[in-house]
C-alpha cells in the first residue's frame, strides 16, 4: 500500500484557513486513491529533537562522507527515525499558512531535522544530488495578503520551499496558494472556494 505524508505545520486546527482547502484535496485524493494510506504528521504536537551541538558535529562527520559511530549514532537516532518517516512515503502534502513572508518555524525546525547529508541529498563532483527520486509533492498554503504580481517579491515561501525540497530531489512540486484571506470576509470565502477548487483538481492528478 502507497503512502501519502501529510506535513501539518498550522496549530489552529479546525480554525485553521490552510486545512479547510486540505480538507477539500483529501477528500478527492482518498476517494481517487483507494489503495493509499494517509499518515498525518501535525508539527504543533510532534515533539521534534533539537539541533544540539553533538547533532550538528554529526552533519559536519555525514558531510565529510563518513559514517556516524558511538555517541554520534545514538544521539541521531531521533534524526534518523524522522528521516526513515519521511522517505517511508510515496508522495507529500504539506499544509502550511504563510508566517511573516515565509513558513511557520515548527516547518522550518522540521525540515532542518531530515534536510541531512548521505540520506536526502549527497554531494558529487558535479554538485549536490538528492536522493528523494520520482516523487511528487503539493503544498496547500494560506496567505493574509495577495503575493502575486508586483507582491510575488515579498513571497519567500514558495520560493524556499521550492529550493530547500529541490536539493531533496523532489522537483514535481505543486503549489495551491489560498490568498488574500485578510481582506474582508467575502474575499477570503471566494478565495478559499477557488483554492478548494484547484485542490481537488490536483488531487485528482497526484
Amino acid at each position: 500500500m502507497k503512502k501519502l505524508l501529510h506535513i501539518i505545520a498550522t496549530p489552529r486546527g479546525g480554525e485553521s484557513r490552510t486545512l479547510q482547502v486540505t480538507e477539500a484535496f483529501l477528500n478527492v485524493f482518498t476517494e481517487k486513491h483507494v489503495d493509499w494510506v494517509v499518515e498525518e504528521l501535525d508539527l504543533s504536537k510532534e515533539q521534534l529533537p533539537s539541533l544540539t551541538v553533538k547533532r550538528v558535529d554529526g552533519k559536519y562527520v555525514l558531510l565529510a562522507g563518513k559514517d556516524l559511530n558511538g555517541e554520534l549514532k545514538v544521539v541521531w537516532q531521533e534524526i534518523i527515525t524522522h528521516i526513515e518517516r519521511f522517505m517511508s512515503a510515496d508522495a507529500y502534502l504539506i499544509s502550511t499558512p504563510m508566517w511573516n513572508f515565509s513558513i511557520p518555524y515548527t516547518l522550518k525546525h522540521y525540515i532542518d531535522v531530515i534536510l541531512q547529508p548521505k540520506y536526502l541529498f549527497r554531494y558529487t563532483a558535479s554538485g549536490a544530488e538528492g536522493l528523494v527520486k520520482n516523487k511528487k509533492m503539493a503544498v496547500i498554503t494560506s496567505r493574509g495578503g495577495d503575493y502575486t504580481g508586483l507582491n510575488r517579491s515579498a513571497d519567500f515561501q514558495e520560493p524556499y520551499l521550492r529550493s530547500v525540497f529541490g536539493l531533496a530531489g523532489i522537483t514535481d512540486i505543486t503549489f495551491i496558494n489560498a490568498q488574500p484571506m485578510d481582506m474582508g470576509e467575502a474575499l477570503q470565502a471566494q478565495k478559499i472556494k477557488e483554492a478548494q477548487a484547484r485542490a481537488k483538481e490536483v488531487a485528482a492528478l497526484l
